[in-house]
């Protein structure tokens, strides 16, 4: 895929090769990692609005901004209230950030059942004036969602049109509907439809895990970058190779555990570390037993013990 700078507002992406936002995962030392693998602009972890305006500390965790972090600072909230999203928006805790990506694309049903997440998809209204409650903030604002709810029922370029409207400067649309979860293919036209819809930057999402997906993606949909998902969590070194950068895995992994521990100490960085190992280990040699070894790892130094012995 061709490589280029995206314009967010005044903003402006260092490439179009985007890292999603991924609830349990994308803390402030994976994001970091992958930023300087080669991704273009990387997202926290989904925060509640209303844990940010009844002040959560929990949820103020989850904003954690790496040191040293020399890219576009963007964080993604959710809600259903445009009362509370706007104090969210305009506070405190959002202050470091540069673009507040709203996720109107959330299909599990805790979220979904509460009104937020792809249910905004139900109210256009209402998932409006979210929008322009969060442009009060003065930050660029980005929204995620799907082509729509259902196989029967997909309203991508409707949808776009009403982001694009209410304010959005960037939309991010995952290519299938709300039912399917994660599972099937990916249905581009539905954001070619999306594409054509809007002036504002339209990327694209889903089925992405090498860089040949990424070229298709592009190719089939028009989009103007992609954003990666569960294909960060198996191989983060995806960016690198996407954008030519140069790696060594073994290395980036065992900075991961390094900076991990550091950051957020022994108990979290045993078992973050575990599950974001054993991802790494899919189709691996002796995969299997290694991951029945790495799951029963009771400190960071026997997980580092099974790290040594993959070969990458």
């Amino acid at each position: 895929m061709q490589l280029k700078k995206i314009k967010i507002g005044s903003l402006e992406t260092e490439n179009n090769v985007f890292l999603a936002p991924l609830a349990g995962y994308t803390n402030s030392v994976f994001r970091k990692i992958c930023f300087e693998l080669g991704a273009g602009l990387t997202f926290t972890e989904m925060v509640s609005a209303k844990g940010l305006v009844y002040g959560s500390e929990k949820t103020k965790e989850l904003l954690a901004v790496p040191e040293g972090y020399g890219g576009i600072k963007a964080c993604q909230i959710f809600g259903s209230d445009p009362e509370i999203i706007e104090r969210a928006a305009c506070g405190e805790e959002l202050a470091p950030f540069d673009l507040i990506d709203i996720n109107m694309g959330c299909p599990m049903p805790k979220i979904y059942n509460n009104g937020e997440g792809s249910a905004l998809m139900n109210d256009i209204p209402l998932a409006c004036k979210i929008i322009s409650a969060v442009k009060k903030s003065g930050k660029a604002v980005s929204v995620k969602f799907r082509i729509g709810l259902t196989e029967g029922n997909i309203i991508a370029a409707e949808f776009a049109r009403a982001c694009e409207g209410a304010g959005a400067d960037i939309i991010c649309v995952h290519g299938r509907v709300r039912e399917k979860i994660y599972a099937g293919p990916v249905n581009c036209a539905a954001i070619a439809e999306a594409k054509s819809a809007v002036d504002i930057p339209v990327i694209a999402n889903g089925g992405i895990f090498s860089s040949a997906d990424a070229g298709k993606l592009i190719d089939r949909t028009g989009a103007d970058g992609v954003m990666i998902a569960r294909g960060a969590m198996f191989r983060p070194w995806i960016f690198a190779r996407i954008t030519g950068r140069e790696y060594d895995a073994h290395a980036v992994v065992s900075r991961q555990l390094d900076d991990t521990l550091a950051a957020f100490g022994e108990r979290f960085a045993c078992v973050y570390m575990r599950k974001m190992i054993a991802f790494y280990l899919k189709s691996k040699p002796n995969g299997a037993a290694l991951r029945g070894r790495l799951m029963q790892a009771p400190t960071t130094d026997a997980v580092r013990e099974i790290l040594n012995e993959i070969e990458f």
